[in-house]
């Protein structure tokens, strides 16, 4: 059905991404690729100041471990991990773009009071992505 599928993966909610996960390679085609992205949100600068200098990079490749774990090596599929930082509706957009994804595959949550002000990550993609959308609730 698809050829190259993102999977948003938020590492805060394992559960929510391998069942994005097993749903992907099931709607994969033969041949084709999945890529799980990760992004990290950038630490506003008066508080980075008071951060280690090398926490950014830790916490990367903390992400691209926890990435990797999900990925099953018996599968036979090309499955693409990827870290990258800012805001993750940004990041996930411009992952589909820069790959060609002919999918997004996001979760949804129970929206909190800051969702209602600014919107959701998921809500935001849907609205701007240039591919289908799958929410999985």
């Amino acid at each position: 059905m698809y050829s190259r599928i993102i999977v948003a993966v938020d590492l805060e909610h394992l559960d929510q991404a391998k069942a994005l996960l097993l749903r992907a390679t099931r709607l994969l085609d033969a041949g084709g690729e999945i890529r799980l992205i990760h992004a990290l949100e950038e630490v506003p600068g008066y508080i980075a100041a008071d951060l280690p200098a090398d926490l950014a990079e830790r916490r990367r490749a903390e992400a691209a471990v926890e990435l990797r774990a999900l990925i099953d090596p018996g599968l036979e599929i090309r499955m693409v991990p990827e870290v990258r930082r800012g805001a993750a509706s940004g990041q996930i957009l411009q992952a589909a773009s820069d790959s060609g994804a002919d999918l997004i595959m996001v979760a949804s949550h129970k929206p909190g009071l800051r969702d209602y002000f600014i919107g959701s990550t998921a809500a935001r993609v849907i609205r701007h992505a240039q591919c289908s959308v799958l929410v999985e609730r």
